[in-house]
C-alpha cells in the first residue's frame, strides 16, 4: 500500500497545479484510491484486534493444595497479620518441596495470568524476600515473562522465583543422578567437569579424580561405580571443589546436592552397570551420547535399562567442539527419533536457553513423557551454565509426606559395598530404605549362607564423606560397624530392625515380561536376577499355564535361586539377564522355606 501510495503521490506532485485537467483528474483518482485503502487496512488492523480480544487469556494449571508450587497475584504491603500467615504458608510450601518452594507472582489461584506493573512487581519481590528471611530461607529469581494479552498500554509481568532453605544439620535435598552411556561418550570427564569446576583439556584430564583403580587410568574406561558429588547453595550458586578442599565443606555449605552415580559404558561391564541401577535407587537417570558417533554401542541398552526401571532419563549430547553444528543436529535429530518410537513414547525438548532449562526441570518431573535434551561441550564450556540451571531447579520425585511415612517404619538398610579401614573396623555403604538409623542403635544383618541374621551394633555414621548422627529414609550413607567380621558380610544383605519379621526365600514368583530371547525361555532356564541390590543366578522353576515363552509374551513364573536364600519385598522391581536374554516384571508372591522361625533365625 505504502509503495504504490508514494508512486501516485509524486505523479499527483509532478503534476503540479495548471498541468491541464487531466492530471488533475488522476491526483483526484489517486485520492480516492488511498482513501479506500486505508479504510481496508484500518477495517484489518480493526479485524484483528477484535481477534486478539477474542482469544481467551493464558492460564496454568489451578494452584494444588498439596505440593510446592504456589500462586500469589500480588504481595504488596502486607499487614502484620497477613505478612504472619504468608510467612506460616511459605514454611508449609518448603516443607512439602523438601526445602524447596516455587512461587509464581502474578498469577491467580485458578491460574489466569494478570501480570503486574513494575512497581508491584517489585515491591512483591520485596515482600517474599521477608518473608523468606524469616524462615531461614533465600529468593532466586527464575524469570520474568510479559503478559501481552491485556488491553492496556502497560506492560504486566509475571514472575517465577524458587525459595530455599539455608542449610542447617545436614538436612540439605539430596537427588541421586545415575550417569549412563557408551564407552568413551564422555561421562567421566563430564562429571568431573561439573565437580571439580574446571575445564577438561582434551585429553581427559578432568577425569583422572575419578578413576578408582589404575586399569581404570591407563585405559580411560570406568569399570566400577564411582560417586561425585555437586552442591548448589540456598542462592542457586554452584558449590563444587574449585573453592571447598573438601566433601564436608561443600555439604556444610549447600542446600541442595546432586550425587552423580558414575557407571560403566562398556558392554563387559554391564552387570555393573544394571547393579548401579537397581541397587543405588537413583531419582534420574544421565544418559550422554557423544555428538560424533551418536547413537552407538550400549546407548540404546542403557536407555531401554533406565525406561524399564522407570527411571526418569534426561539426555546430554557431549563433544559438541568436535564436530561441525550439521552433524550435532543430524545427533540430536537421532535421539528424537528414537524417543518418538512407539517403545519408547517420549517428547523430546532440545534446551537452548535457560529459560528451556527451567521449563524443562519443571515438567520433566510433572510428566512421564518430557526428555530434556542437552548440547554441550566439557573442553570448550558451551552450554554447560544450561545443564547447572536445569540441575539446580530439578525438584525431588518424593513430596514430603512420603518421606515422612517411609520414615515411620522400621529400619532397614540395603548392603551395597562393603570395606575394611584401618583404625575403624569393617564399614558397609548403601541407602536406608526406610526408617531412621542412630549412632549406637542395635540391628540384625543377613541374611547368611544358612538363612540365618546375626546381631550387630551401629558405631559411626558417614554421609556423603562427612559425619552424621541420623539417616532418614531414602539417604545414602556408610555405616561403621566396628570388630563385626567382615568374612559374615556380602552384597544383597539388609541391615533391619530387630523388631522386624523378615521374610527370606529360596523361591519366588514374578510377572515378567520376556523383552528378547533367542529361542524360548522355558523350565530349567538360568538366568541372573536383579532386584534391589540382590544379584544371584536362579533356575526357572515352572511357567503357569504355558510350556514356554517368547519374545514379548507374559507369564508368571516360579524363580529358585541356586545358592542361598535372599531378603525380596513384595511387588520390588525385577530384572534379569543371560547373554542376550532379557525381561523385566515385579514380584508377585514370596515363598519362604517351611522351617522359618525369626527367634531361630536370630543368633549372636
Amino acid at each position: 500500500v505504502s509503495s504504490s501510495a508514494m508512486v501516485d503521490l509524486s505523479g499527483a506532485e509532478r503534476s503540479g497545479p495548471g498541468r491541464g485537467s487531466g492530471c488533475d483528474d488522476t491526483a483526484k483518482k489517486s485520492k480516492k484510491s488511498r482513501t479506500r485503502r486505508g479504510k481496508r487496512g484500518r477495517r484489518r488492523r480493526n479485524k484483528r484486534s477484535s481477534r486478539s480480544s477474542d482469544t481467551p487469556p493464558p492460564y496454568f494449571p489451578p494452584e494444588a493444595e498439596e505440593g510446592n508450587i504456589e500462586y500469589k497475584l500480588k504481595l504488596v504491603n502486607p499487614t502484620q497479620y497477613r505478612f504472619e500467615h504468608l510467612a506460616t504458608q511459605l514454611k508449609w510450601r518448603l516443607q512439602e518441596g523438601r526445602g524447596e518452594a516455587v512461587y509464581q507472582i502474578g498469577v491467580e489461584d485458578n491460574g489466569l495470568l494478570v501480570g503486574l506493573t513494575e512497581a508491584d512487581m517489585r515491591a512483591s519481590l520485596k515482600t517474599l524476600k521477608r518473608m523468606a528471611e524469616k524462615v531461614g530461607a533465600d529468593i532466586t529469581l527464575l524469570r520474568e515473562r510479559e503478559v501481552d494479552y491485556d488491553q492496556d498500554r502497560n506492560t504486566r509481568k509475571i514472575a517465577e522465583v524458587l525459595v530455599r532453605k539455608v542449610p542447617d544439620d545436614q538436612q540439605f535435598l539430596d537427588l541421586r543422578v545415575a550417569v549412563l552411556g557408551n564407552v568413551d561418550s564422555g561421562k567421566s570427564t563430564l562429571l568431573g567437569v561439573l565437580t571439580q569446576g574446571e575445564l577438561d583439556n582434551g585429553r581427559g584430564r578432568a577425569r583422572l579424580n575419578l578413576f578408582r583403580h589404575l586399569h581404570e587410568i591407563q585405559t580411560g574406561r570406568t569399570s566400577s561405580i564411582s560417586f561425585e558429588i555437586l552442591g548448589f547453595n540456598s542462592k542457586g550458586e554452584v558449590v563444587n571443589y574449585s573453592e571447598s578442599r573438601t566433601a564436608e565443606e561443600i555439604c556444610e555449605s549447600s542446600s541442595k546436592m546432586i550425587t552423580f552415580i558414575d557407571l560403566a559404558g562398556h558392554h563387559k561391564y554391564l552387570k555393573t552397570t544394571i547393579f548401579g541401577l537397581t541397587s543405588y535407587c537413583p531419582d534420574f537417570a544421565m544418559l550422554v551420547v557423544s555428538a560424533n558417533t551418536g547413537i552407538a554401542g550400549t546407548t540404546r541398552e542403557h536407555l531401554g535399562l533406565a525406561m524399564a526401571l522407570k527411571v526418569p532419563i534426561f539426555i546430554v549430547v557431549s563433544k559438541v567442539d568436535l564436530c561441525s553444528s550439521g552433524t550435532v543436529e543430524r545427533t540430536v535429530r537421532q535421539l528424537e527419533r528414537v524417543l518418538k518410537q512407539p517403545g519408547c513414547s517420549k517428547v523430546p525438548l532440545v534446551v537452548s536457553s535457560p529459560d528451556d532449562a527451567v521449563t524443562a526441570a519443571q515438567q520433566f518431573t510433572q510428566t512421564t513423557c518430557i526428555t530434556p535434551i542437552f548440547t554441550l561441550s566439557s573442553v570448550s564450556g558451551e552450554n554447560l551454565g544450561l545443564l547447572k540451571v536445569f540441575l539446580n531447579i530439578l525438584p525431588p520425585l518424593s513430596n514430603s509426606k512420603e518421606q515422612e511415612e517411609l520414615m515411620q517404619q522400621l529400619t532397614e538398610f540395603q548392603v551395597d559395598e562393603i570395606f575394611s579401614v584401618p583404625d575403624v573396623g569393617t564399614v558397609v555403604g548403601g541407602t536406608l530404605y526406610s526408617g531412621t538409623c542412630r549412632e549406637g542403635e542395635r540391628l540384625v544383618v543377613g541374611p547368611t549362607d544358612q538363612g540365618r541374621f546375626l546381631r550387630l551394633k551401629v558405631g559411626s555414621i558417614q554421609r556423603n564423606r562427612s559425619a552424621c548422627r541420623v539417616l532418614r529414609a531414602g539417604q545414602a550413607a556408610t555405616l561403621a560397624l566396628g570388630t563385626f567380621d567382615r568374612s559374615l558380610l556380602r552384597k544383597g544383605m539388609v541391615l533391619v530392625s530387630p523388631k522386624m519379621n523378615p521374610t527370606i526365600c529360596c523361591q519366588f514368583e514374578a510377572a515378567i515380561v520376556l523383552l528378547f530371547h533367542a529361542k524360548t525361555f522355558r523350565r530349567g532356564s538360568q538366568v541372573t536376577v536383579h532386584v534391589g541390590n540382590v544379584r544371584q543366578t536362579a533356575t526357572v522353576e515352572c511357567l503357569q499355564g504355558k510350556e514356554d515363552l517368547r519374545t514379548g509374551e507374559r507369564a508368571v513364573v516360579r524363580f529358585r535361586f541356586i545358592k542361598h536364600p535372599e531378603y525380596l519385598r513384595l511387588g520390588a522391581k525385577l530384572l534379569f539377564r543371560e547373554g542376550v536374554t532379557k525381561g523385566i516384571g515385579h514380584i508377585a508372591r514370596l515363598l519362604p522355606p517351611p522351617n522359618q522361625n525369626h527367634q531361630q533365625n536370630l543368633q549372636e
